[in-house]
């Protein structure tokens, strides 16, 4: 049997989702480009596991069709590996690729 509360639960959280709601992955994508201004901000996101959420978001955006999403993700990813070539001393990594430095 359900519980009274499970169901009061559920249906406050119907009732406030509207159609203007944030996606979870365009936060995720959100939270990713603010974090590229804040060394603090950027080591919580990474130590979040961001970058795989990241990545789960940015083909999430490809898929829904949404580009602009899908670019800021790509775009943040690129300056999240820039930060771990930095970290590593590794001078000669231009982004310009796919690849995560070693």
């Amino acid at each position: 049997m359900v519980s009274t509360v499970a169901v009061k639960r559920a249906l406050s959280a119907l009732a406030s989702r509207t159609d203007t709601a944030t996606h979870p992955s365009i936060a995720v994508i959100d939270e990713a480009d603010a974090a590229r201004s804040d060394l603090q901000r950027a080591a919580a996101f990474v130590d979040a596991d961001g970058v795989s959420r990241l990545d789960e978001a940015i083909a999430a955006a490809e898929r829904a069709g949404d580009e602009a999403a899908a670019e800021r993700g790509r775009e943040a990813r690129t300056a999240f590996r820039r930060f771990r070539a930095a970290a590593a001393g590794d001078d000669d990594w231009d982004g310009d690729c796919d690849e995560t430095p070693q």
